[in-house]
């Protein structure tokens, strides 16, 4: 009897199609194939017209309005969202530079963008990754690469935007204030008493 429960629980278990996909962090092309092929809807940071994750590491500092910073490590990530790009569906072109560090096209189902990274005189890595109408910019020490480009994988391939709110922010009007004269306030009756009693009345 116990045999036979085993074996249901464990046919249970193949025939729920559960699979276990395995990153291969020294390999950036396997990190960014394998992030940006998952159907990521987790969310912990939400803006003006956006959300999206910030993973495990990860801290997020601040916003200056489509501008996010965020740190990990010991590293700053500046994160651009091109909210305008992304209401007019406008395409990115990019041309693959064999001359940088890394230099690659990215174009699948769920979208485009690249990711190119720079070598510096300075020993540090210029990290430009462009993706889901944003981009996410960083400065690193060449053994940090790989770790960033995870992160940053995880942040681009998850953000979302609010189309009815990213269209009110486009126009003119948004968030602009109004300017109200205000005259000096004065006095409309007598103010000796905060309590008035009506003596009349006995």
């Amino acid at each position: 009897m116990k045999g036979k429960i085993l074996t249901v629980c464990l046919l249970a278990i193949l025939l729920t199609g559960c699979t276990i996909v395995r990153i291969d962090t020294t390999s950036i092309d396997n990190m960014v194939d394998v992030v940006l092929s998952k159907d990521n809807t987790l969310y912990n940071r939400i803006g003006i017209g956006y959300k999206y994750y910030v993973p495990r590491g990860v801290t997020y500092i601040d916003s200056n309005g489509s501008n996010d910073r965020l740190y990990s490590n010991g590293i700053y990530y500046y994160l651009y969202l091109d909210e305008i790009n992304y209401y007019y569906k406008n395409s990115i072109n990019y041309k693959e530079d064999n001359s940088k560090y890394y230099s690659r096209k990215i174009d699948n189902k769920d979208g485009v963008g690249y990711l190119e990274i720079t070598e510096r005189k300075d020993n540090q890595y210029l990290i430009e990754f462009v993706y889901n109408y944003a981009k996410i910019e960083a400065l690193v020490p060449k053994e940090d690469i790989n770790s960033t480009v995870l992160n940053a994988s995880y942040i681009l391939s998850t953000i979302k935007y609010n189309k009815d709110i990213v269209k009110l922010s486009l126009e003119d009007d948004f968030l602009k204030s109004k300017e109200d004269k205000y005259e000096e306030f004065t006095s409309k009756g007598n103010s000796d008493n905060f309590l008035r009693y009506d003596e009349t009345e006995e």
